[in-house]
């Protein structure tokens, strides 16, 4: 895997662990050589992370709409930052870029990016793997909620195991790393 797409707050959030878990994140992908894709800006998680990736002696690629380039303070220091018209373009464009997927926490927009990435894996618009980095159970409310669409009949349980939950980053990459194996034979 060269590279990942990393959704996930302009905000810090309300504990520390957030933090935290973005730079074990970051430092993980650094370790490894798997470039970071992401929203290019330089507040909250995504700039911890871009951070944390760069300062370890990483690679990170932003893609910021010019709408957002201003208000989230683009990253100056990055290999390489995409300005694009719209948020449209900015989730194509890292898609495009990425091999695999990681949401970490954050607000609506990183669900949106999340459940879009989801869903062109169901369609089958991409066959990369999708985690969840579930830093201080973030994400056991919409693992329930998950579940509870294909007990409903609304989701397809294939589907619903698109999206890998795990707590620890170096676990998510491994898990990454096998479906990766099975999905090449």
């Amino acid at each position: 895997m060269k590279s990942i797409a990393v959704y996930c707050g302009s905000s810090l959030g309300n504990s520390e662990v957030y933090k935290k878990g973005a730079v074990e994140l970051g430092k993980e992908l650094a370790k490894r050589n798997i470039t970071l894709i992401y929203g290019g800006s330089s507040v909250g998680l995504m700039g911890v992370i871009a951070d944390t990736v760069l300062e370890a002696g990483g690679e990170v690629i932003g893609v910021i709409p010019t709408v957002l380039s201003d208000k989230e303070i683009a990253h100056q220091k990055l290999t390489q930052l995409y300005t694009v018209s719209t948020m449209h373009e900015r989730k194509a464009k890292m898609a495009e870029l990425a091999d695999g997927f990681i949401a970490m926490p954050g607000g609506a927009g990183t669900l949106e990016e999340l459940f879009e990435i989801i869903t062109w894996g169901q369609i089958g618009i991409h066959n990369k793997p999708i985690g969840l980095l579930n830093i201080h159970n973030y994400y056991k409310p919409l693992s329930h909620l998950l579940d509870h669409m294909v007990t409903e009949g609304f989701l397809k349980e294939q589907f619903r195991n698109l999206a890998i939950f795990q707590e620890k980053p170096a676990i998510l990459l491994d898990r990454f790393d096998q479906k990766l194996d099975v999905s090449s034979k």
